[in-house]
């Protein structure tokens, strides 16, 4: 496994794990790498310092840590589908109206572009992105969807 420190095209910066060099040139060429803020695809390798692991403990107690951002994440996601209006594909448009004060200001999620993403970003609305993951059925950890279920970047404006 190599982590690398990655950037999008908004410079918002994040890691991710790869099988090996190779396997992440395979997953960008295939647009399957995207940026977990903004959800573009347009991401690139930053620059950063190897990182040398001196036992199996370090290991043991990364995959604990992994195994809490998971579940982490998923309540995260089961909370806001249970506590914000969904707006499916009319994200960016219900965002911008809250925003500029012509909607009714609650919390909301849906689907949104890349490209809408970035114009709400320039033009000052707070979203985030929300991440996409499933409950693992043999007690473990969360699991990430794969990246072919995921669709477009799912949003949120607010986190209550």
């Amino acid at each position: 496994m190599i982590r690398y420190a990655l950037k999008c095209e908004v410079d918002h910066g994040f890691e991710a794990w790869f099988a090996s060099s190779d396997g992440y040139d395979e997953q960008v060429r295939q647009g399957l790498v995207q940026c977990p803020l903004c959800g573009t695809r347009n991401v690139t390798k930053a620059i950063m310092a190897p990182q040398v692991r001196t036992s199996k403990a370090a290991d043991a107690g990364l995959a604990e840590a992994q195994k809490a951002v998971a579940e982490a994440m998923f309540k995260l996601r089961q909370h806001v589908e249970t506590t914000h209006d969904y707006v499916g594909n009319a994200f960016a448009t219900e965002a911008r109206d809250i925003h500029e004060g012509l909607a009714p200001d609650r919390p909301i999620y849906g689907e949104a572009t890349p490209q809408e993403v970035k114009s709400l970003v320039e033009d000052g609305v707070h979203v985030a992105a929300l991440p996409v993951f499933s409950p693992q059925t043999d007690g473990g950890a969360a699991k990430p969807l794969p990246p072919g279920q995921v669709g477009a970047a799912p949003l949120t404006r607010k986190l209550n």
